[in-house]
């Protein structure tokens, strides 16, 4: 179809990550990523989806009548029509963030958009795939999330934000990697080193696991 975005799922529920953590959201998961991070919850999401157009897309997302709006994946910027998107989501009045690897350029993202962009750590196995010169984008309308697999991650994300003065620049998001890192643990660390960061926990993990479309 041409003009539309590979879909994987648009679906309902309450925010599970970042600074709208427990609001009512609708999630629009576009398909493909080209990153295989050893973490990865959503692997369902690298191949297949539906094509839709972005007016489709629209019509779907307000049928639920929410104000919030994510658009993840995957990796959503992998596809084109992204900005497409995100611009016409804007224009529609919803409060509206993006969920991306940080591999990908960010500099087009809309300036209404609240991206929240991960910085990949040595356990992801996707280290080498940052794209150091998306920070320069970042703001205080932003959140960069390090997901932590063990100490060295900690360590690794500490020297980050030194080195960049990450916390000038926007929210600094830390998450236990499920499977890998203890939650307690991480808190612990966190506090010992007096770190200006938020400790975040998967709440939708919490509520219903590994069930899809939550």
């Amino acid at each position: 179809m041409s003009g539309g975005l590979r879909l994987t799922e648009i679906f309902f529920s309450l925010q599970g990550e970042s600074r709208t953590i427990g609001i009512p959201t609708v999630f629009v998961r576009l398909a493909g990523c080209p990153l295989r991070c050893t973490y990865c919850d959503t692997p369902y999401a690298f191949k297949g989806g539906d094509f839709l157009s972005q007016g489709e897309i629209l019509c779907r997302v307000a049928r639920y009548g929410c104000r919030y709006v994510t658009v993840t994946g995957g990796e959503p910027l992998a596809q084109k029509g992204c900005l497409k998107l995100l611009l016409a989501l804007a224009d529609e009045g919803y409060e509206v963030s993006l969920e991306t690897s940080g591999a990908l350029d960010i500099a087009g993202v809309d300036p209404r958009i609240s991206r929240v962009m991960d910085l990949k750590t040595p356990g992801s196995g996707e280290i080498e795939n940052n794209r150091y010169e998306n920070l320069q984008y970042l703001n205080q309308h932003d959140q960069l999330k390090f997901v932590i697999c063990g100490r060295t991650d900690y360590d690794w994300a500490k020297e980050q934000m030194l080195a960049w003065r990450l916390t000038e620049r926007c929210e600094i998001l830390f998450s236990p990697a499920a499977g890998h890192q203890d939650a307690r643990e991480l808190a612990e660390w966190i506090l010992a080193d007096r770190l200006p960061v938020r400790f975040q926990m998967q709440l939708h993990r919490l509520l219903w696991g590994d069930e899809k479309g939550r």
